[in-house]
C-alpha cells in the first residue's frame, strides 16, 4: 500500500512537472513537483478513515484544496485541474456542507479571480463541473450517512428487543421465585413446615422455568428458532406437564416458516399469555389458535376466568406485548369478554 501511494505521488508529481512548457529542471518545475506531492499526501491524509480531532480533519482537508488551486493557478495547462476535482469531491464527502461548501465556494471564487487577473477568460465549464462533483460527493455523503443511521436503529432495536427478553424472562421468574420464597420464610416461622416445603418446590419450579426460558430467548439470538408450529406446542406440553391442565392447540391455514423476529414475538407472546393464565386464572384450561393466513400471522389464546383469581400483575407483561407488536406493524388486543380472557395478536407475514 505504502509504494502504491509513492508511485501515485511520482506520477502526479511527474504529470504536473513535464506540462510546463520548458524544457529545463527550473525552479518552478520544482516548485510544480512539490505541490503536487503535497496535494497527494493532503489527499491520502484526507481519505483515512481514522477517528481524528475535528480540528485536524478540517485542517487537513482545507490544506489539500488550497494547494490543488495553487497548482490550478501557477499551472493552468497541467493535470492540477483533476487535483480541484478531487479535493473538492473529498471535503464534500468527509466534510458537512457547513464546511465543505464555504470551501468550495471560496476555490471557486479564487480560481475565477486569477483567471481574470491574468487576462484569461473563465472556463464556466470548468465550474459547472465543479458543482457536478460537488452534488455528486454531498449525495455520497448523505447515502453512506443514511446507511449508517439505519444500521445504528438496528443495533438500537436489537438492544431494545434483548432488553425485553431479559425484562421479561426477570419479571416471570425472579419475581414469581422471591414471592414464593418469602411465603416459606413466613411458614417457617410459623413451624408450618409442610406448606413451607410446597413453596420452596414451586420456586424451584420457577426457576427450572426461568432457565428454560433463558435458553430459548439465547436460542433465538442465535437464529436456532425452531418452527413456529412446533415451538407453541411445545408451549402447550410445557403448561400441561407443570399445571396437569389439558392445553389445546388448534392450528389453521397452512404452517411457514416466517421472519426470525415475527416468530420470536409470536414465541414471546404466547409464552406470556400461558404464564398470566397459570398467574392468575389457577386451575383453568385456555386455549390456544395460530393461524397463518396468506398476509399475516395471529396467535389467539383465551382462557375463562377463575372462580378466585391468583396472583396479581403489574401490567408489564401485556405492555411488553404490546410493544413487540407495534415494532412489527401488527396489533395486540388484550382483555376480558363475557367471562372470557382473550389475548389476540396479529402480525404481518
Amino acid at each position: 500500500m505504502f509504494l502504491l501511494r509513492l508511485a501515485a505521488v511520482a506520477a502526479f508529481a511527474v504529470a504536473v512537472v513535464r506540462a510546463r512548457p520548458q524544457p529545463a529542471l527550473t525552479w518552478p518545475h520544482v516548485i510544480d513537483g512539490l505541490l503536487a506531492a503535497g496535494f497527494v499526501i493532503l489527499a491520502f491524509l484526507a481519505l483515512q478513515r481514522r477517528d481524528r480531532p475535528r480540528p485536524v480533519v478540517l485542517l487537513t482537508a482545507y490544506a489539500m484544496v488550497t494547494v490543488a488551486v495553487a497548482l490550478q493557478i501557477i499551472a493552468p495547462h497541467s493535470p492540477a485541474l483533476t487535483a480541484v476535482f478531487v479535493s473538492i469531491g473529498v471535503i464534500a464527502v468527509r466534510l458537512p456542507p457547513a464546511h465543505s461548501l464555504p470551501m468550495t465556494t471560496a476555490a471557486l471564487a479564487v480560481l475565477t479571480l486569477s483567471a481574470q487577473s491574468q487576462d484569461r477568460s473563465v472556463s464556466w465549464d470548468v465550474i459547472a463541473f465543479t458543482v457536478v462533483v460537488y452534488l455528486i460527493a454531498y449525495v455520497r455523503r448523505t447515502t453512506v450517512a443514511a446507511r449508517a443511521a439505519e444500521e445504528r436503529e438496528a443495533v438500537l432495536a436489537e438492544r431494545a428487543r434483548i432488553a425485553r427478553d431479559i425484562h421479561d424472562i426477570l419479571a416471570h421468574s425472579l419475581s414469581a421465585q422471591l414471592l414464593h420464597l418469602e411465603g416459606a420464610r413466613l411458614l417457617l416461622r410459623a413451624d408450618r413446615s409442610g406448606e413451607a416445603l410446597e413453596r420452596v418446590d414451586l420456586a424451584r419450579d420457577m426457576a427450572k422455568q426461568g432457565l428454560e426460558e433463558a435458553r430459548r430467548a439465547i436460542t433465538a439470538l442465535r437464529g436456532d428458532v425452531p418452527p413456529l408450529a412446533e415451538a407453541v406446542s411445545a408451549l402447550t406440553g410445557e403448561f400441561q406437564a407443570a399445571t396437569g391442565v389439558g392445553c389445546e392447540l388448534t392450528l389453521t391455514g397452512e404452517t411457514r416458516r416466517l421472519d426470525p423476529e415475527t416468530e420470536l414475538t409470536i414465541i414471546r407472546t404466547a409464552q406470556e399469555a400461558l404464564t398470566n393464565v397459570r398467574r392468575h386464572a389457577p386451575g383453568v384450561a385456555p386455549d390456544v389458535r395460530l393461524t397463518f393466513g396468506p398476509a399475516s400471522c395471529s396467535l389467539e389464546v383465551t382462557n375463562e376466568l377463575a372462580a378466585s383469581p391468583g396472583t396479581p400483575g403489574s401490567g408489564y407483561g401485556v405492555v411488553g406485548m404490546r410493544e413487540r407488536a407495534k415494532l412489527l406493524g401488527g396489533s395486540l388486543e388484550a382483555g376480558e369478554h363475557d367471562g372470557v380472557f382473550r389475548v389476540r395478536l396479529e402480525v404481518p407475514a
